[in-house]
């Protein structure tokens, strides 16, 4: 079976990868982070799409504890986004949940959170995921340059709508089926009394109704 090679084209990845051999050592994880308040289809959408394009051997989601934006954004507890995020991801075994902002607090810095993750799993690559609307912001991400030149992370870029999509760093590109809502949109959707039916899954939407969440 041929391996997967590291993938570090410019190019859009547009059909899926081939298979890792079953003895390969090497891990590829794609990493997915946000906030996920809450974590909703389009959220495992990309994640499923990205996984299978790039034949990671999963994607894991990883809640940040305090976002890095210039624009402030709160969320609710972060054991009960981590709650929905397991309840969401129960019936695929190629996702998983990395912890590792919420277990070091503080401002989330996606170079912080690398450094240590390459540290502690010296033979695991990493794919990065982010949307072209953050594929945009890239210049002003927190020790950016210093981030691009750690070993064995790549940044994957989902294009969206709206965004530039282009950059002069060096991005795996994946074009996915576009879902234009996102957490804000069901937020709003909770607080006013309106559906959110097949927007989150079952779980999470039974979830966010016997814990009252988002409806004020």
């Amino acid at each position: 079976m041929q391996q997967c090679g590291v993938l570090t084209s410019t190019k859009t990845v547009t059909k899926s990868q081939p298979q890792l051999a079953p003895n390969q050592q090497r891990q590829r994880i794609g990493l997915y982070g946000g906030t996920f308040n809450p974590v909703h289809n389009a959220h495992l959408l990309v994640a499923d799409q990205v996984q299978s394009l790039l034949c990671l051997n999963r994607v894991d989601f990883m809640p940040d504890f305090i976002p890095p934006h210039i624009d402030h954004k709160s969320a609710i507890d972060a054991q009960e986004r981590v709650d929905m995020l397991k309840l969401a991801i129960s019936d695929n075994s190629r996702f998983g949940i990395e912890m590792a902002e919420l277990k070091r607090g503080g401002v989330s810095y996606t170079y912080d959170t690398m450094k240590q993750l390459l540290e502690q799993n010296p033979l695991t690559e990493y794919y990065f995921i982010i949307g072209g609307d953050m594929v945009d912001y890239l210049p002003k991400w927190h020790q950016i340059n210093d981030l691009v030149k750690l070993p064995r992370f790549h940044f994957v870029g989902v294009r969206r709508q709206g965004a530039k999509n282009e950059t002069n760093y060096s991005v795996i590109w994946v074009d996915i089926p576009l879902v234009a809502f996102s957490s804000t949109d069901i937020r709003h959707r909770i607080s006013t009394g309106q559906s959110i039916r097949y927007m989150v899954p079952e779980k999470v939407a039974q979830y966010i109704k016997e814990h009252r969440l988002y409806h004020e």
